[in-house]
């Protein structure tokens, strides 16, 4: 029986999603309370990385269960919670056919990301927003918004990891680039069929910098659709970790 999880988690206290050597990743913890449940190693697969710091409200991974156990999918919610610490949780539990993949069948995703500009930023909101305290105009970020929209070569807004391959294609679309006004600050959230690693931290520092009047919105436009060459550079800033949320995996109708 193939299980699909939805899962949340705090990033702040660990080194992202991806198993490492020294253990301390949310797949690392999820495998490790798989073990002890099933009492054999039990792979688990993501839909894809999270990088330290960052934050989950719907991250989607699957695993197959052992052939032994009897425990249904409502079963592995409180099973794998009682084993997981309080800032990674599991949310729900089905069965999906054989052939799904949480990484394959994904069809897009949607990310936030919180940005607060109160002058002083809230204690509780440490690692959960970028604080903005300074210029920013909320127009010019909408604006900025708006240009990334659509079907681009984001070259210029992807880090690399070294195993690049001068095939790879940097096409991704942008379904919706949205702001939403929140009581201390602004939400983004960008929606789109795949993203590039560190694609949206690089957006969203981007556009901030278009609300900071640091960056003009013809700039921003010439960064994209460069291709390999990069004649107008990188996307000049990274947004830090802790204001992005991976919000929900896209997939089509499971059959």
């Amino acid at each position: 029986m193939r299980l699909k999880l939805t899962i949340a988690y705090d990033g702040r206290p660990y080194n992202g999603w991806q198993s490492q050597p020294d253990g301390n990743t949310v797949q690392d913890h999820l495998r490790h309370a798989l073990q002890a449940i099933a009492k054999h190693p039990t792979p688990i697969q993501g839909s894809g990385r999270t990088d330290t710091g960052v934050h989950a409200l719907g991250q989607v991974a699957h695993f197959d269960a052992p052939a032994a156990t009897t425990m249904n999918p409502s079963n592995w919610v409180a099973a794998l919670n009682s084993k997981l610490t309080a800032t990674i949780r599991i949310l729900a539990c089905e069965e999906v056919p054989p052939q799904f993949h949480a990484r394959f069948s994904a069809a897009g995703k949607i990310y936030h990301y919180d940005l607060c500009t109160d002058p002083v930023l809230p204690p509780h909101k440490a690692g959960l927003a970028w604080h903005l305290p300074g210029r920013f105009d909320a127009d010019f970020l909408a604006a900025a918004l708006g240009r990334v929209v659509g079907r681009h070569d984001f070259h210029a807004f992807a880090a690399y990891r070294g195993n690049e391959t001068a095939a790879m294609d940097y096409h991704r679309t942008i379904h919706a680039a949205d702001l939403e006004t929140l009581p201390d600050g602004y939400r983004i959230t960008f929606v789109g069929d795949g993203f590039l690693y560190k694609m949206v931290r690089l957006l969203a520092g981007a556009v901030v910098k278009v609300a900071q009047g640091k960056l003009h919105l013809t700039d921003l436009t010439a960064l994209l659709d460069q291709g390999p060459r990069l004649v107008h550079g990188k996307s000049p800033h990274c947004a830090p970790a802790g204001g992005l949320y991976l919000q929900q995996v896209l997939y089509p109708q499971l059959r």
